[in-house]
């Protein structure tokens, strides 16, 4: 009997951005030793029988779509390949850069490749099933489960299940809180047409991600730096995002130009563990009104600007109950119209992931000694920069279609976040 799963109100608004992006998220994790692949398969499937989404297929019938739940096996999950090490780079970007379709059997996919004595975890999934909090706890807990399976603990099936719906950010608001938070029908963001320079999109651009690794130190430096200036990691890691977008862009230096930064709306949850595997995301709209004088003068822009919106008890709330009218008043294919008229998607933006925690990360004895999570694809003229942080070291991404000159570009824009981010860090 056919099973079906409703598609929650992020699902479509996921399902909508594939004219901006493929919808991906990628993970790398690298071990020295020997994972047991069969027990990882294991694992795997476990977590998929508690998480079905991830197992089906996405139905646009443009009317209610859903997901259909499919019959699926351990090698539609898991890839394992032994790997020469001139083939490693090759290897890891060439899965980290597949797409899933959404009618695909499943929708996540990892890879194991050996390398010798090395072992890479990789991971693709669709962000319409999670994102990027729900996929670092999934990862966690999908390290623990191996762990405590190899070992003999327990059974691999400890993942957390529940509602994916987005209704679930009110629920600890009181009943006034609630009410105004589900009034909040006005979206804040403005337009803003300062895009990242990339090169005019092509029929033959392709996918790459780009990754820049910074020494643990640094993060130091910075957290230090910081607290003289009133800011957190986030705000020097955007000031540095807007002092080096000014530059490589060649924007005015007294134009007004907005980053878009990533909001966990988990913030609003006391607990998340009561709900599944879901999107909790959602964007805040940080502008500067112009290049400082310097990138510390950048920084007290960025800090000003971030600081409004830390200031509203709704963050991220806001424009939600317009888009849930929306897609429940009308067939899909009729509110993906009217939403596109109304929302604005961010040319330029930035999301930082956090902290990927190696020991939560170990497998079995190993711990991952690198690693890193990063966003969509992005589709030109958008552009996304992700950051993580392992064993202290922050590593920034960016997943593009482009070409040569692309990449080229996107190395350049690196060198100047970096000179800033240090910068910033000597304060």
């Amino acid at each position: 009997m056919e099973r079906r799963l409703n598609a929650e109100l992020w699902d479509k608004m996921h399902y909508l951005f594939r004219d901006y992006n493929d919808r991906m998220v990628h993970v790398e994790l690298d071990y020295e030793g020997e994972i047991d692949a069969e027990a990882l398969k294991t694992v795997l499937v476990c977590f998929f029988e508690k998480a079905p989404v991830l197992h089906s297929s996405f139905v646009d019938n443009h009317v209610r779509p859903y997901w259909q739940v499919n019959d699926y096996t351990a090698d539609d999950i898991l890839t394992v390949k032994e790997v020469a090490p001139e083939e490693l780079d090759g290897e890891i970007d060439k899965f980290l850069t597949r797409h899933i379709p959404t009618d695909a059997k499943v929708q996540l996919n990892a890879a194991l490749l050996r390398c010798g004595k090395k072992s890479v975890l990789l991971i693709v999934e669709n962000h319409m099933c999670m994102d990027g909090g729900d996929l670092k706890y999934f990862i966690n807990a999908l390290c623990k489960n191996y762990s405590d399976y190899v070992s003999g603990k327990a059974s691999p099936i400890d993942l957390k299940t529940g509602t994916r719906s987005y209704e679930s950010v009110y629920e600890d608001f009181s009943p006034s809180e609630k009410h105004m938070a589900k009034s909040l029908y006005r979206n804040i963001n403005a337009r803003d047409s300062h895009a990242f320079p990339l090169t005019p999109d092509n029929i033959r651009d392709r996918s790459f991600i780009a990754r820049r690794t910074l020494e643990p130190e640094l993060l130091q430096r910075l957290k230090k730096a910081g607290k003289a200036h009133g800011a957190t990691v986030n705000d020097m890691l955007t000031a540095a995002y807007f002092h080096s977008i000014y530059e490589l862009a060649g924007f005015g230096e007294n134009e007004e130009i907005s980053i878009s930064c990533a909001i966990d709306l988990r913030r609003h949850l006391k607990d998340s563990s009561d709900t599944g595997v879901t999107n909790h995301t959602a964007w805040m709209q940080c502008r500067v009104p112009r290049r400082g004088r310097d990138v510390f003068e950048t920084l007290r822009f960025t800090i000003e600007s971030v600081n409004r919106f830390k200031s509203d008890r709704f963050i991220g709330l806001h424009g939600l109950p317009l888009l849930s009218l929306g897609y429940r008043i009308l067939p899909q294919a009729a509110s993906e119209e009217i939403v596109k008229i109304g929302y604005s998607n961010p040319l330029m933006a930035m999301s930082n992931i956090g902290v990927l925690d190696h020991k939560k990360l170990a497998l079995g004895s190993l711990e991952p000694v690198s690693g890193f999570m990063s966003g969509a694809v992005k589709y030109k003229p958008y552009a996304l920069l992700s950051v993580t942080t392992m064993r202290g070291a922050l590593t920034f991404s960016m997943c593009v279609r482009g070409n040569e000159q692309d990449e080229e570009i996107v190395e350049r824009f690196f060198d100047l976040l970096e000179k800033y981010t240090r910068a910033l860090a000597e304060g």
